[in-house]
């Protein structure tokens, strides 16, 4: 178990220590287990129903990330998925409660409902208003099943939102909690766990996953789901979801709606974009009128990757409340209004007036091709090789540029016009290609294709390797690299010249080729035992002695590519 913490059992309250620390709005209760709002008497004097929540911790923000002016008054913190202690919530009731009463928002978990409860029956006895709502969502469960109830799940936070937005409106306790009551009522939540999660104090994760299994209909304490099943792409994941939960609360089309895409811990924001992009498209095909949309952390499970997806039903009292501010430091500042996505026209780049195209039986596309075939089935190995000295992205950087080439290669100009189709073949990688090795192959392109006579009918080889040579230069110049730096220079550098040295001899073309084949392989072996000075392996130091430098062995690749369309090779 590897994670970023002191001692197992100070994991809560130096978790909450650090929160309160970063929030001048936000009072640590002595004891170190609850957070209330700095505010919380004057909020009392005021008359507004101070609002409760809580739990096992592990799902941060929830639920102390939700204390502020038009959330919660307080929260109290248990043990990682464990709930508090009755005395615990006791104690947060006694520091927040005012003439108005207290109202406890509590999701649907055996240890949770028994410790609010009791603690709720005790405040009561002590002469405080005290009203419970029971959140949950979890449509993954049947309603009648064979089970402690359907769990609460990330939806508990728009029930927090809504009755916090009506005590700040000053609503009495009754009104305060109908208000939570509905919410509930209309909300539907599930998820899916891409890989399990480690509690602290149990030192394993509580459930393995292979690479190509997901966990259907999970809660967020890390116990497993209702389901398991193959991975899928995120459009099938969010139609499944969407469609459970869009029955179980019987929307029709035209209904109202706010959705929630949450992350369950370890999901990276440009996977949660991907999932609400394609809930929104799933649920305008379905005539479903998503008013407010938010994608973000709100109620994770510890580490686990993964997501869940909750609908609010909407009427204007609600999404009014959805509006309404809030301070905290976890509730999003965005509104959630969803914009319609707004798409314009990239300028075209000025093209080739000839109107000729590069035929299918030319040389220079039969090498074309040959090269980018030769990229795409080498893009495993290439990955592999820059993942143990690089940020592992060669492979498919060049694979993707290699699609991208065959995908235009008919609207390139005539192999008549060679230096025109470099042009063209540059234009393609910086489009399609980004990283390090975009910029440095279209300019190796663009420099070859500027050296060319685009009006000859066709190059010779000296013209070619001349190209070569100054599209190397190029290379070096933009990128700074240079013999014994370790990168692509070391086998481009002495290709460019085993050529030009083999021409100079009146060798012949497929032999010139082989030279420079032989001296880009070679000069790629070699960076193995050099120190690396700039390029990708510069950040990982001597750990990369040992490993050939994967731009410079590709080098090697695309060059043996070339000589083979040439020489007529399957």
């Amino acid at each position: 178990m590897k994670k970023l913490i002191n001692e197992v059992s100070a994991v809560v309250p130096d978790m909450l220590d650090g929160l309160a620390a970063l929030n001048p709005g936000l009072s640590l209760l002595q004891g170190g287990t609850i957070i209330v709002r700095a505010d919380a008497e004057t909020a009392a004097r005021r008359a507004e129903v101070a609002l409760i929540s809580g739990g096992g911790s592990g799902h941060e923000p929830a639920h102390a990330g939700y204390v502020g002016p038009g959330m919660l008054s307080a929260a109290v913190a248990g043990e990682v998925f464990t709930s508090p202690s009755t005395d615990a919530v006791l104690d947060a009731i006694r520091a927040v409660a005012g003439p108005a009463g207290v109202l406890l928002i509590v999701k649907n978990y055996t240890g949770d409902r028994f410790n609010f409860g009791l603690a709720a029956e005790l405040a009561r006895a002590e002469g405080i208003a005290v009203e419970m709502v029971i959140v949950a969502d979890d449509v993954a469960l049947s309603a009648a099943g064979e089970h402690a109830g359907r769990r609460g799940l990330a939806g508990t936070v728009l029930v927090h939102k809504i009755a916090g937005a009506a005590a700040a409106e000053g609503r009495p306790l009754d009104e305060v909690a109908q208000a939570a009551r509905e919410a509930a009522a209309m909300l539907g939540t599930m998820g899916v766990a891409l890989t399990p999660c480690t509690v602290p104090a149990a030192g394993k994760a509580g459930f393995a996953l292979a690479d190509d299994e997901i966990e259907w209909g999970l809660g967020i304490h890390g116990e497993p789901g209702v389901e398991r099943g193959a991975l899928e792409p995120a459009d099938a994941i969010v139609a499944r979801l969407l469609t459970r939960i869009l029955d179980d609360l019987a929307l029709p089309a035209g209904e109202r709606v706010a959705l929630l895409v949450n992350n369950l811990g370890g999901t990276p924001q440009s996977e949660l974009n991907i999932v609400a992009a394609s809930a929104l498209r799933f649920l305008a095909a379905r005539s479903i009128d998503v008013q407010r949309a938010w994608a973000g952390t709100f109620l994770s499970a510890l580490e686990m990757a993964g997501v869940s997806l909750t609908l609010l039903r909407l009427d204007d009292q609600r999404l009014a409340r959805l509006d309404a501010a809030a301070h905290t430091s976890a509730w999003p500042a965005l509104s959630g209004r969803v914009a319609q996505a707004s798409v314009k026209a990239v300028p075209a780049a000025p093209r080739d007036s000839s109107g000729a195209r590069l035929a299918r039986e030319s040389a220079l596309r039969h090498v074309i091709e040959a090269v980018c075939a030769c990229l795409i089935e080498a893009e495993a190995v290439l990955t592999e090789m820059d993942q143990r000295v690089g940020d592992g992205d060669l492979g498919i950087s060049l694979a993707r540029g290699a699609r991208g080439i065959l995908h235009d290669i008919d609207s390139y100009p005539s192999a008549a016009a060679p230096g025109a189709v470099l042009r063209a073949l540059s234009a393609t990688v910086r489009r399609v290609v980004g990283g390090t090795s975009g910029p440095l192959y279209a300019v190796l392109l663009l420099r070859a294709g500027s050296v060319l006579d685009p009006s000859s009918e066709a190059a010779d080889a000296k013209g070619w390797a001349d190209a070569f040579s100054a599209g190397v230069a190029a290379l070096m110049e933009l990128g700074g690299a240079h013999p014994g730096d370790r990168t692509m220079v070391d086998a481009l550098l002495p290709a460019v010249d085993a050529l030009r040295a083999a021409l100079a001899q009146s060798a012949d073309t497929d032999a010139a080729l082989r030279a420079a084949v032989d001296a880009a392989t070679a000069g790629a072996v070699q960076t193995a035992s050099m120190s690396p000075r700039l390029g990708r392996s510069s950040y990982v130091g001597k750990r990369a002695l040992g490993f050939e430098d994967p731009g410079a062995h590709a080098v090697g690749l695309w060059l043996a590519a070339i000589r083979g369309a040439l020489r007529g090779d399957a």
